[in-house]
Parts: C-alpha cells; sequence; structure tokens
C-alpha cells in the first residue's frame, strides 16, 4: 500500500510502502519525501472516556457508527448497565464488543451504585471489582466518582483502587470543580485521570497533580472551548474525549470532530494528532497500533492534513470503513433487563402545597452544556391546593420513578428545558437508569411514563396530541436495532420535543438523563428525593 506515512513520534511525513499480513505491520519502507498525490496514513482515533450505553446503541452497533469517522477504539466505561444487571452487564458488553473488528478496552465499574442515596438494579462490590480486574478484558479501573471516599479513605473505595494496583492497571477520576488539598489528596491516591474539568485554572491545577487531563465534548457536556489550550502547553497529557454520546450525533461524528476543531483554531497538528491517537493508547496500554513495525495494522486514511477527511479505516489489517460507509456488520444482541414497574396515573405526580399559597420552591437549574446544575428558589405556583408546573415561568415539574419495583415518584421542579406543552421521559437516567420524566402537566407526564414502562425501557415525548417513543429493550437503556435507523429516529423524537413541545436546549434527552445524576452538583433528584449534590443529602422541595 503506498501511502504518505505519518509519523507522530518523530513528526514526520513520508512517502512509503506499507505491507501488512494476519492484521500486523511487516515492512515499512520509506520511499521518498511527501507526496501529496497520495493518501495520508495515521493511527486511527482512541475515544479516551466514553458510555457505549449513552448512544442508546449496543457495542456492535456502536463500532459500525464510530468507524466511519476514524474511531478504532474506546476507553469505555460500562457502569451504566453494571447499575442495572451488575457483573453481568459489563460481560454482555464485552462478548458484544468481541463480535465486530474494533477495539473496545472495558474498564471495571468503581461506583455501582454511584450513591446508596438512590436505588439502583446491582452492587458491584470490592471483591467483585477485583474478580472483574482479573481479566484480560478489563483494562483500567473506571472512573472514580467517589471522591469524598477517596479522601477520607473508605475502606471500600480503598479496597478497590488497591485492587488495580495489584493487577497494574490505571485508575480513572472523576472530580468535577475538585480543588486545593482535597483534590491533591484525591490524586495522591492513584487517580490518573480526569474528564470532568469545566474551566481551565481547575485543569492546570490537576496536571500539577499529576492527573491527565481528558477534554470532554458530548452531546451534553462541553468543555472542548475552556480546555483547548492545553494542548499545546501539556500535549502528552490531555487526550480527548466524549462521555456520552447520543446516536444522531455519533452519525454526524466522534473524536475527528474535535481534531478539525482544533486545527481550525491554529494549534499545533502533532499535539492534536498526539492527543487523539497516541496518549490514550499508550496511557491505558491499549492493543491498539500506532504505525509501527509489528504493531497491530490499525489506522485511518485521510486525504489530506489541512480538513482531515477519513477515506478509509483499517483496524487489525481489515477494512471497516470507506468513504463514510461502515463495512461492520449489523448485528442483533441478547435483550438483558431488569425491570418491574406498574403503570402510573396522573394522579400519581400530584404534589400537594403543605404549607400555603404563598410557598416557594426548591428549583434544579439545568444549564446548557454542562453537566452542573445550580439551586435556585422561586415563589411556587399553587392551584386547588397542588404546586403545579408554571410553564410560562420555565419551571416544570421533573420526577423520578423507580424503574425496580414499585413505589410513589419524587416529585420536584426544573428550569430551563423550555417546554410549552407536554412531557418527555427516559430509563437512561445516569447512573441507576430509574425513569425521569419532565413535563408541563400530569397527564402528559403519566402518558410518556406509561409508554415507557409498557416498553420496559426507552425514550419517550407526549404533547399536542402526539406520542413518541424509541423501545430500548436492552437494560432499559440500549437497543440493538440498526444504529443508523435509531439515529433517525432519535432525530424526528428530537424535533418534535423542540419544535412541537418548544424546548430550547440543545440535546433536551441527554440533558435529561443527567438530572438525576447526583455525584454531580449542585441540585439533582433522585427517585428517593431531592438531593444537594455539594452537602450530599436530601433537601426538601418547599422552603
Amino acid at each position: 500500500m503506498k501511502i504518505n506515512l505519518v509519523n507522530i513520534f518523530e513528526k514526520t511525513i513520508s512517502e512509503a510502502e506499507l505491507h501488512f499480513a494476519d492484521g500486523i505491520i511487516k515492512e515499512i519502507n520509506i520511499t521518498g519525501p511527501e507526496n501529496p498525490s497520495l493518501p495520508y496514513a495515521l493511527p486511527g482515533f482512541t475515544d479516551a472516556h466514553v458510555h457505549i450505553e449513552s448512544s442508546m446503541l449496543t457495542p456492535s452497533q456502536f463500532a459500525r457508527l464510530a468507524v466511519v469517522h476514524g474511531t478504532v477504539a474506546t476507553v469505555s466505561d460500562p457502569h451504566e448497565i453494571g447499575n442495572v444487571l451488575g457483573i453481568a452487564g459489563v460481560e454482555f458488553m464485552i462478548e458484544d464488543g468481541k463480535r465486530v473488528p474494533f477495539k473496545f478496552c472495558f474498564g471495571a465499574p468503581s461506583c455501582v451504585p454511584a450513591t446508596v442515596f438512590e436505588t439502583a438494579g446491582a452492587v458491584i462490590d470490592a471483591e467483585q471489582v477485583g474478580q472483574l480486574l482479573a481479566k484480560d478484558d478489563i483494562g483500567y479501573l473506571a472512573e472514580v466518582m467517589n471522591f469524598p471516599g477517596v479522601i477520607n479513605e473508605d475502606p471500600d473505595m480503598m479496597a478497590k483502587i488497591n485492587w488495580a494496583k495489584h493487577y497494574n492497571k490505571v485508575v480513572d477520576g472523576h472530580a468535577p470543580g475538585l480543588r486545593g488539598e482535597a483534590a491533591r489528596k484525591y490524586a495522591s491516591h492513584g487517580i490518573t485521570t480526569d474528564h470532568e474539568c469545566f474551566t481551565y485554572d481547575e485543569a492546570r491545577e490537576k496536571i500539577e497533580y499529576s492527573v491527565k487531563i481528558l477534554i470532554r465534548e458530548g452531546s451534553a457536556a462541553r468543555n472542548f472551548a475552556a480546555l483547548i489550550p492545553l494542548i499545546d502547553e501539556f500535549p502528552e497529557l490531555v487526550m480527548f474525549c466524549s462521555d456520552d454520546k447520543h446516536p444522531d450525533n455519533l452519525v454526524a461524528g466522534h473524536i475527528n470532530v474535535l481534531v478539525k476543531r482544533a486545527l481550525s483554531l491554529g494549534y499545533d497538528i502533532w499535539n492534536i494528532l498526539q492527543a487523539a491517537c497516541i496518549n490514550p493508547v499508550l496511557h491505558y496500554s491499549l492493543n491498539v497500533g500506532l504505525l509501527r513495525l509489528n504493531d497491530p495494522a490499525d489506522f485511518i486514511l485521510v486525504d489530506n492534513l489541512s480538513d482531515l477527511h477519513v477515506k478509509e479505516t483499517w483496524i487489525n489489517g481489515v477494512l471497516v470503513a470507506k468513504d463514510s460507509v461502515s463495512m461492520i456488520p449489523d448485528l442483533r444482541s441478547a435483550h438483558p433487563n431488569r425491570f418491574v414497574c406498574a403503570p402510573k396515573t396522573a394522579a400519581d405526580f400530584v404534589l400537594k402545597n403543605e404549607k400555603n399559597s404563598e410557598s416557594q420552591i426548591r428549583v434544579i437549574e439545568a444549564l446548557e452544556g454542562q453537566l452542573i446544575t445550580n439551586e435556585i428558589i422561586a415563589n411556587a405556583k399553587v392551584q386547588d391546593g397542588e404546586i403545579t408546573a408554571d410553564p410560562g415561568n420555565d419551571i416544570l415539574k421533573v420526577t423520578v420513578i423507580n424503574r425496580y419495583g414499585n413505589a410513589l415518584p419524587s416529585i420536584a421542579f426544573i428550569k430551563n428545558f423550555g417546554l410549552k406543552k407536554g412531557a418527555i421521559a427516559s430509563s437512561v437516567a445516569h447512573d441507576s437508569h430509574n425513569i425521569i420524566c419532565v413535563g408541563c402537566d400530569d397527564e402528559s407526564i403519566a402518558m410518556a411514563v406509561n409508554m415507557i414502562i409498557e416498553a420496559k425501557g426507552g425514550i419517550s415525548a407526549a404533547g399536542n396530541g402526539k406520542t413518541q417513543l424509541i423501545a430500548l429493550p436492552i437494560a432499559g437503556i440500549m437497543t440493538d436495532s440498526d444504529g443508523y435507523e435509531v439515529a433517525a429516529a432519535y432525530t424526528l423524537l428530537d424535533n418534535f420535543v423542540k419544535e412541537e413541545l418548544m424546548s430550547s436546549l440543545q440535546s433536551p434527552f441527554m440533558t435529561l438523563s443527567f438530572m438525576a445524576l447526583l455525584v454531580i452538583p449542585r441540585l439533582k433528584l433522585s427517585d428517593r428525593g431531592l438531593f444537594d449534590g455539594e452537602n450530599f443529602n436530601f433537601v426538601p422541595v418547599s422552603l
């Protein structure tokens, strides 16, 4: 194969002949200087931190979509399905991923359940974490979200970290906003990365504590603009990741989008490619080729180094994508699940005003492009002794319903979804994946929730006399349907929510999925009540 060899290690481009057989690079013969008439070969892109489940696709379907963008590998934390199905869910991800030519590196979930303040479907304790880390198929200890447990040296958390050290596997971090002595102590226990920095100063400080920074640009959380200056300052300490990527966004692009954006801003191409192609492979000891002799034949061909349009993707010497067409087969998978929940009525979502007509309420303020939320205080809208949604002031009702047993819903209020009518609901609700719903009225909320209960998982919308549903029969969070068809259905549902129900958010369903994530400050809602993520305690809705 005649190519221009892009050697990121030596920062050179040369005309070359590349020979590979049995999935391994056997010869690299340099034949001259750069030849612009030939395609450019470089190592494929690696997503340094992603939850495959957030694409709502199985690993095999995710791979079909990712390879067309030049992605050859992911560092994948399966704690979403782990929270539903435990170790069996992690094993499902591993086995499904093995069915396609793609390099998945799965981690051992460190925090299942994420907290004791919510109902999850499973527990993965320290002993089970050790069992997972002993497997060759498990590459690292996945994001340690319980940073208070690390700082205070909680025995269970320390045991999990010690298992990773025992098997010489790296430990991923997760410490949004953690600074100063607390951040230093957290990092000192062997935390090697953080993908939750949302300011340059926070990331810069964590680098001082020997933590590598993952620049994240997903469907909900977007920190690229704040953190990209690090790439020319600390090119060996930065990686790119998506964290959570919905199917429509995955069809549009993946790590290649971050690479192109960084190039357009004038950052050094060699530093960009080091972050996108080299650093994750070396940090996680991935079995991914880097265009060296005797490496696996994992590489991409691009037309030029100005816009890096991916023409071909090769994994283990197999052509898996060409001219934006995936060659990975469309595979069906098993449908493991855990879903026990009876239908609800509108009356289940009534919130009585226990005080007086002048009540004030705590309101979750959702923020565009962020997982963190704010707490604001608002005057309650009271009708017939009930506190109701107030769409005119963009204060909507939010509810979380336990999907693992029959219980009364928890109810609170939220701002910035912008819905003028109807409701949206999802059983993709990090990290326990109970049902979460935001709506303008109790009838629409019940309708959206019941569609998901009947399907035993999915995302839905109801309003304007219409309903739409995407069923997610695998653990209530994924489907094995054709990924491109799922992406098209998601686009229709997303458009319905924005155009007819009038949501003002860029990614309403992705934002919704994080409103029950208690480990991200400030105010969130679990199936057990309204939760203060800074003080780690429940708080009342009414003041």
